[in-house]
């Protein structure tokens, strides 16, 4: 039974290989292979969330289970998606361009591109050491949150990016666009801002026909509109976290506000 959850994690080793070995085949000519690994990235996320589920329902959860998993996570949303986007964003761009503008695109999109790595390393690091961490913005206490957007969902946003568009970057402002919204992913992942978790949902409740109807919903989108349906969820996501911060600071700002006229107001002398 030991040896179940480390299959899965196998399979997402593979999948983070497949990607690897596909992005750095893309071309141009060929840029079926972008899609190729944003698929094998985006397969790679259920693995990831099965492996941990099936070692806790089995009762065979280890410490080298945990290891491995981190280690995997790396790999396939770690090292996976950068070398993606930084070969679907940058390497394709002409050499039609200003060459000095071509050298300094390709220079800091590779940089930023490892400092998404880097992000997710730091990411898988501070939640292996973390007891029960609160994010700095805390929700409903009903709800539990990661601190700070998980690596399978960074990887996923830039999986459905590339899935969605297809065919490589060629413009120079797309390309500073990608730059930063990659940068932006990464700031994401070591920052402490909340994100849902889903781990409240319990698909052992006794609603069969609902969850019937939605997962063949979900099967049929993801079948036939799979670019658009993974694009917006990804994205959405995304900025669900952003949108949760800017809310809880505008609550903040509120409150002080409200608080500052009481403590300004002259008191009253006998």
């Amino acid at each position: 039974m030991y040896i179940l959850p480390s299959l899965f994690t196998a399979i997402n080793i593979a999948a983070g290989y497949y990607a690897i070995t596909q992005s750095l085949q893309g071309s141009i000519q060929e840029p079926h292979h972008f899609d190729y690994a944003a698929l094998a990235i985006g397969l790679a996320i259920p693995f990831d969330a099965l492996d941990g589920r099936i070692a806790r329902m089995t009762h065979t959860t280890s410490d080298f289970g945990k290891e491995l998993d981190s280690l995997a996570d790396v790999i396939t949303f770690g090292v996976a998606p950068s070398i993606l986007a930084f070969s679907w964003g940058f390497r394709m761009l002409p050499t039609t361009l200003d060459p000095v503008l071509h050298g300094y695109l390709v220079q800091l999109g590779g940089f930023v591109c490892f400092l998404f790595l880097l992000c997710g390393a730091s990411r898988l690091a501070r939640f292996n050491i973390s007891n029960n961490p609160l994010p700095k913005n805390p929700g409903r206490p009903d709800r539990k949150y990661f601190v700070g957007m998980p690596i399978p969902a960074a990887a996923g946003v830039v999986a459905a990016v590339v899935h969605g568009f297809g065919h490589p970057i060629f413009n120079w402002w797309l390309a500073v666009l990608w730059m930063c919204l990659v940068g932006l992913i990464g700031f994401l992942m070591v920052s402490t801002w909340r994100f849902w978790s889903g781990k409240e949902i319990n698909l052992s409740s006794r609603h069969p026909f609902q969850w019937i109807v939605l997962i063949g919903l979900g099967i049929y989108l993801l079948v036939f509109f799979s670019r658009e349906v993974l694009l917006v969820i990804a994205l959405a996501y995304m900025f669900s976290g952003i949108a949760a911060r800017a809310a809880y600071a505008r609550q903040r700002h509120r409150k002080s506000a409200q608080t500052e006229p009481l403590a300004s107001s002259p008191g009253t002398t006998a």
